[in-house]
């Protein structure tokens, strides 16, 4: 076990515990992947793609991740946990829509991998749909901490859905990923008033 990475963001993986040394290639995967996202699409996005662009056999890429789906709801996953802690200071509905427009900004920079997000979180494959949990959780942890303990229950769940409804509505080419985070923020100043 001594070869194992101590801080359990580098370890983590949807489908087992990595040493350093395999945590350095899911970070190169995920890193190009995001690259090859860029210029070819979700549409043009496959294992052997990047594993090409990476300089290892497909093989290599399937040892971690069962698909393309898993590989890219694996990037939006990493994204989040990358996210700093939401400020504490102000009311609760300034803090709700800074840690909304935080969410709103991982894909908002980069359309392609927010198209390929949104594509890829609704896949049925078993690492996709844990990796979804984790991220519903994770939302709604950030959220929570926001909100703080006076909110009314029914608050958080209505803001969660807002989110992720704001994120499908974006995806399904009804908006733009950069108003978003504006719309974001009108739902929150209604919800949380």
């Amino acid at each position: 076990m001594s070869d194992q990475v101590g801080d359990e963001r580098a370890v983590e993986s949807t489908r087992r515990r990595l040493t350093k040394r395999q945590a350095d290639t899911v970070r190169g995967l995920t890193d190009v992947a995001v690259e090859e996202l860029r210029e070819v699409g979700y549409a043009g996005l496959t294992i052997r793609g990047v594993a090409a662009r990476q300089g290892v056999a497909p093989a290599t890429v399937y040892a971690y991740f069962s698909s393309k789906n898993h590989l890219v709801t694996e990037i939006f996953w990493r994204r989040l946990r990358e996210l700093p802690e939401t400020a504490t200071a102000g009311s609760p509905v300034e803090r709700v829509v800074r840690a909304l427009r935080d969410i709103a900004s991982l894909v908002s920079a980069e359309p392609e991998l927010a198209a390929a997000c949104t594509a890829a979180m609704l896949g049925d494959d078993p690492d996709v749909r844990y990796l979804r949990e984790r991220i519903g959780l994770e939302w709604r942890r950030r959220l929570g901490a926001a909100l703080g303990s006076a909110a009314r229950p029914e608050v958080l769940p209505a803001l969660e859905i807002s989110l992720g409804g704001a994120l499908l509505h974006a995806g399904l080419g009804y908006g733009s990923y950069d108003r978003m985070a504006d719309l974001l923020e009108s739902s929150a100043r209604l919800i949380v008033r």
